[in-house]
């Protein structure tokens, strides 16, 4: 196991959590749900139908008899499940519209979650990543000041002699791009761009540390303190200011081209000074187009293992899955999910 990985199953065989997959018959969640079981590193739940599960399991010849198995159609406590979605939608949806939505997986097991009846979720192997957030939105919803759910990959590399690299890239995979939100009556910006930004700097580097890495943040943009004009230079500036008013223990500077982030020979001739330039293992990308080709960049050219979206800004741990994830990747991000309960 990579030493990444190794330091949160300690965690969790010391503070047992219990974890929902929503696709309970799914090859991919059943192996990785076994191997959790068998090292004991979790409680699982596995939402479907039992029989399909446990038929599913046996046909891949997995052991989940220590799993919980909640089928939607015959849970005992479905009414009561309703009628908290109702309250929790105020109006915006009728009881036999959440009953229809309680009906499927992720609504379910998002439920399970709000309820205290789970810790954590995974799912997404056989949805999409918009099926997972919607569900969560609604009903687990952002923790206290958050404005935005946000994601972020943490990316690790076996570098020889150097030993392991270990770097976080935010947001790739959630936000497209940044906008002001405006009060409609009045004209009042409400949150800033700049403030949606800092805020995925910000959780970005509390994600970065539950992974060992002593965050150094680097707002990114084409521009370098100014070298350039237009674009998003000026949201990753602004970004930078807001992210230290709200975390201003946190080592942050930008906005930042790349070279200027990473390269040391870069960083003094273009910010000289700088905590951050040179020596940033912790990249916020100004839109989705930039984080989601950097990361990719970095896993297939640059040989990083990328684990995620890790999703932040919720009230409680949900996360999605790639519909082309195998079993070990589906283990993994069990492990991380858990640990960010």
């Amino acid at each position: 196991m990579a030493d990444m990985f190794a330091p949160l199953v300690a965690q969790l065989k010391a503070n047992p959590k219990t974890i929902v997959f929503t696709e309970g018959n799914d090859p991919r969640i059943l192996e990785a749900a076994s191997k959790l079981l068998a090292e004991g590193v979790l409680k699982v739940v596995m939402v479907g139908n039992e029989a399909e599960c446990k038929a599913a399991a046996a046909a891949g010849n997995f052991d989940i008899s220590a799993a919980e198995i909640i089928d939607p159609e015959n849970y005992a406590g479905f009414d009561e499940m309703v009628s908290t979605m109702v309250e929790l939608r105020k109006g915006k949806q009728s009881t036999e519209e959440c009953t229809a939505l309680l009906k499927k997986s992720n609504y379910f097991g998002t439920m399970l979650v709000k309820m205290g009846k789970a810790d954590c979720l995974l799912g997404g192997a056989t949805y999409s990543t918009a099926d997972t957030i919607r569900p969560a939105l609604q009903l687990v919803k952002t923790k206290k000041g958050a404005h935005l759910v946000s994601s972020c990959f943490i990316l690790d590399r076996d570098c020889g002699e150097e030993g392991l690299k270990r770097i976080a890239m935010g947001d790739c995979a959630v936000n497209i791009d940044y906008t002001d939100t405006v009060d409609k009556a009045t004209g009042e910006v409400k949150v800033s761009a700049a403030s949606k930004l800092a805020e995925v700097a910000v959780e970005t580097a509390r994600t970065a540390k539950l992974f060992g890495i002593d965050p150094k943040v680097a707002v990114l943009s084409f521009s370098t303190k100014g070298s350039g004009k237009g674009g998003t230079v000026a949201l990753s500036h602004d970004a930078t200011i807001k992210a230290q008013e709200m975390d201003p223990e946190l080592a942050v500077d930008g906005e930042l081209q790349f070279d200027a982030a990473v390269a040391p020979e870069v960083a003094q001739v273009k910010c000289k000074g700088s905590k951050v330039a040179g020596q940033a293992n912790t990249f916020i990308f100004p839109c989705i187009e930039a984080g989601n080709i950097g990361y990719k960049i970095a896993q297939r050219l640059g040989g990083y293992a990328a684990y995620g979206p890790i999703l932040q800004g919720l009230n409680a741990p949900i996360n999605d899955l790639s519909r082309g994830c195998n079993a070990d990747e589906v283990y993994k991000m069990s492990l991380i999910t858990a640990c960010q309960s």
